[in-house]
Parts: structure tokens; C-alpha cells; sequence
């Protein structure tokens, strides 16, 4: 019985030896397995590392590549921009040269011309373009007074703002041709005889010819001139008339005439305004320096 008993321990030993050289074995097996994956994951891992860090190095130097053709594009097109803005800045330079070049071929270089007793103005001169001065400005509407067209706009400017202000300007006299100047001339002489040359041009040499030039009173005053330096209207103008273009041709000490308050001249707001502003008259100026402003002749500012 103990002999059959120890028989089957043994037989039940064995059993589980070899289960467990089973499992062993197995086990064994199953790791060499998945040794052998590890192994080749691995491989795998490299040469996919290997690739991608390829693959990014041709990346990088792509990169670098594009990197350095945008930089020389963004150069390039600097490049050309500041030439386009030099093209530009040439291309605004010609227009204002152009249009500078037409305002002076369209702007008569007589109407800033120095006229007196020693400039001569041609018996045959007459301003382009001569307009009837509104009669409400007149002093003797018996008869039209003309001046020149583009002109006219900033005299009736001038002569509103001053009936707005109170003071009531008329003209008295305004453009004179050649032929008007002489039979002028002739009947001061008659009344005044050598004397009429302190005060009156000969033919040729009167600035009312231009069509520029404006003789003033006030209602009050009529057709006298003297004493119209006295009048609220001459302080008026002392002070106003450069911002419409006006200036007084004749101040006091000027070496052509005597002194004339009335007599005006239109030569353009901005040489007028410079003139007041330093304190100087027309005949002052060389004439290099008043062909400088021929340009803005008919400027509003």
C-alpha cells in the first residue's frame, strides 16, 4: 500500500516537473520572442530616427534655402520701392515743373513789369483779357471802367469786404490804354502845365495800361484826390489791400511821383503780402526779385 502510495507521489512529482519545464520552456520561448521584436522595434526606431533626422536636416536646409531667397526678394523689393518712390518724387517733380511752366506761359510776364517815369510799356500793349468792372463800384457810371478779367475777382472781393467793413470804396479810374494816357496827359498839362509830370504819367509809362491798376475814392470823397490820404478808406487799404493783392505804387518819398494814396496796383496776394510784411514797396524790389513771384500772380493765397 505504501509502495502504491509512493508510486503515485512520484508519478504526481514528475506531473509537475514537467509542467513546470512546460512553462518554463514556454516562458523561454515567449521572451526569445519578444526579444527578438524588441530587438527589430528597435532597428525600426533607428533607422526611423535615422530618416527623420535626414528628412529634417533637408528640411532645415530647405528652410535655410527659402529663408535666403526671401531675404533677397525683401531686399529686392525694397529695392524697387525706393525706386518707385524716387520715380514718384521725379514724376511729382516734373508735374510741379510742368505745372509751373504753364501757369507762367499762361500768365503775362508785363502785368509785374516795373512801370514809371523810366520803364516803358509798348504803345501796342493791351492786356489779354479785359472785363467790365461791376457798376456798383463805380463813382461816375456814366461810363464802363474795365481791368483785367483775372484780376477783377479779387478787386470786387476787396471792394465788398471794405463796404462790409463800413468803408463805401468806388473807382475812379482803372485800365487807360495808350491812347487814353495821352489825351489824359495833354489836358493836365493844359490845366496844370510842367507840374502835371509830379503826378501823371506820360503815354507808355502809366501802370493803368496793364489793366492792374485801380484808382479809388469813397462816395463821400468823390472825385477829388487830395486829401484822400486823410479818409478812414486810405488807412483802410493801408491795412487790407495786400490780403486781395493790392499795393500802393507811389508811398510817400518815392522817387517817381509824388505821393498818391489812391493809386493802386495789383501784382498777387503773395507778393503783396511780403511786401507788407516787410515793410516795403514794389519799386523797392530789383526786378530779378518780382519775376520770382510771376508764378503766384494769380494765387488766392
Amino acid at each position: 500500500m505504501k509502495t502504491e502510495n509512493f508510486k503515485n507521489q512520484f508519478l504526481s512529482l514528475i506531473l509537475v516537473i514537467l509542467v513546470l519545464v512546460a512553462i518554463i520552456a514556454f516562458g523561454g520561448f515567449r521572451y526569445y520572442l519578444l526579444n527578438k521584436e524588441l530587438k527589430s522595434t528597435r532597428g525600426d526606431l533607428a533607422e526611423l530616427e535615422s530618416q527623420s533626422k535626414e528628412r529634417i536636416e533637408v528640411l532645415e536646409s530647405s528652410l535655410s534655402t527659402l529663408s535666403g531667397e526671401n531675404n533677397r526678394l525683401s531686399e529686392a523689393l525694397y529695392s524697387e520701392q525706393t525706386k518707385n518712390q524716387a520715380f514718384e518724387s521725379q514724376i511729382n517733380e516734373i508735374a510741379d515743373t510742368v505745372g509751373i511752366l504753364d501757369k507762367l506761359r499762361k500768365t503775362d510776364p508785363e502785368l509785374l513789369q516795373k512801370y514809371s517815369k523810366v520803364y516803358f510799356l509798348n504803345e501796342h500793349y493791351v492786356p489779354g483779357e479785359l472785363d467790365e468792372i461791376n457798376s456798383e463800384f463805380i463813382h461816375d457810371k456814366s461810363r464802363p471802367f474795365l481791368i483785367h478779367a483775372k484780376v477783377k475777382p479779387f478787386l470786387e472781393n476787396l471792394m465788398r469786404q471794405a463796404n462790409n467793413s463800413g468803408i463805401k470804396l468806388r473807382i475812379l479810374s482803372a485800365f487807360r490804354s495808350f491812347n487814353d494816357q495821352q489825351d489824359l496827359k495833354t489836358n493836365y498839362k493844359i490845366t496844370y502845365g510842367s507840374g502835371a509830370n509830379k503826378f501823371s504819367a506820360d503815354q507808355g509809362y502809366s501802370e493803368h495800361q496793364l489793366g492792374t491798376t485801380i484808382d479809388f475814392t469813397t462816395e463821400e470823397h468823390g472825385a477829388r484826390f487830395n486829401g484822400f490820404e486823410e479818409t478812414e478808406a486810405y488807412s483802410w487799404l493801408k491795412l487790407n489791400a495786400h490780403k486781395f493783392g493790392f499795393v500802393l505804387s507811389y508811398p510817400e518819398g518815392n522817387e517817381y511821383y509824388l505821393f498818391e494814396p489812391w493809386h493802386w496796383r495789383f501784382v498777387g496776394v503773395k507778393l503783396a503780402t511780403d511786401l507788407y510784411r516787410e515793410g516795403k514797396s514794389f519799386y523797392d524790389l530789383d526786378q530779378r526779385e518780382i519775376d520770382e513771384y510771376l508764378v503766384y500772380f494769380l494765387d488766392s493765397n
